[in-house]
């Protein structure tokens, strides 16, 4: 019953203007950011490793401002699995080469990380590239929203989704058959097939898959990155220029290119990434969890 109600509630919210269902939103984030204790630890314990030069006040006004940016990321997800596509076309505004997937003659991996808009970056592509494409989610637990993520992310009949715990061969046999590949390549998925590789400058378990997969399949790789905007002014997302030295023979060399370009782009919004996940979880052999100080404060 509960995940019905949350899913009417979302679907009323995406009939209010979008500067109200903001506003609403950092209002909720001040909330969330003072009852979600452990979430809050997270964060907090994340900026720390990631900007130690910042000093501690800094970091706890970014993080403060990172669950606001988080609250409106869930709420605003009712404009994108219910608003109309006129309505959507107006709020997100796209830069850059949009139609190179479409004119690309090899497959097409785009490569999303994890950034408050990351769902605004997956209905741009949708809206504005012509071909199909395929992308892995995590599946819910609870089967209705389950139905409901996959309904949302899949609304406009341009992609298709895999859940991580299926099989990789349905997804690559859609890459072979032109699809492209909508990848999130910076979450801790722990050790198979990943290399610990400096993240901020901590080791990280990073996926070797984006190199390894570009490479056997012939892959181009085109970054894209979305940005929630302040107020009600709607949307950005960036489709920027295809890597020209991505893969290589070598994939942990790759990983930490991918993990030191992510990086960049968080020194822009810092804000908007994706603190609340345990980007550092995984530790390599012998080395004691980075996130017990969180967990005993």
């Amino acid at each position: 019953m509960g995940s019905r109600l949350a899913v009417a509630l979302l679907w009323v919210l995406h009939w209010l203007p979008l500067p109200a269902l903001a506003a609403l939103g950092r209002v909720v984030g001040r909330v969330l950011y003072r009852l979600a204790r452990s979430r809050r630890r997270i964060a907090a314990r994340n900026l720390e490793l990631c900007f130690p030069q910042m000093p501690a006040p800094e970091r706890e006004a970014l993080a403060r401002e990172h669950f606001q940016w988080l609250a409106r990321s869930l709420l605003e997800r009712s404009l994108l699995w219910y608003a109309s596509e006129n309505r959507l076309r107006r709020l997100i505004h796209v830069e850059g080469d949009v139609s190179f997937a479409d004119r690309s003659d090899r497959p097409v991996m785009f490569l999303v990380p994890h950034f408050m808009a990351l769902d605004v970056a997956g209905v741009a592509e949708q809206l504005h590239v012509q071909r199909m494409v395929a992308s892995i989610y995590q599946t819910q637990s609870d089967k209705v929203f389950d139905g409901v993520v996959r309904r949302g992310r899949m609304r406009f009949g341009r992609a298709e989704l895999f859940s991580r715990k299926e099989s990789a061969r349905p997804l690559m046999r859609c890459i072979k058959q032109g699809h492209a590949f909508f990848n999130l390549p910076d979450m801790d998925f722990g050790r198979k097939d990943s290399a610990f590789v400096p993240f901020f400058g901590v080791s990280a378990s990073t996926l070797l898959a984006p190199s390894r997969m570009a490479r056997a399949l012939g892959m181009v790789v085109q970054p894209i990155v979305g940005e929630i905007l302040p107020g009600g002014q709607g949307y950005r997302v960036r489709f920027l220029e295809p890597w020209q030295h991505f893969p290589t023979d070598n994939a942990e060399a790759d990983a930490l290119a991918m993990n030191q370009w992510i990086e960049s782009e968080i020194r822009r919004n810092p804000a908007q990434y994706l603190w609340v996940h345990k980007r550092f979880k995984t530790r390599p052999a012998g080395e004691r969890s980075v996130y017990a100080r969180a967990a005993a404060r």
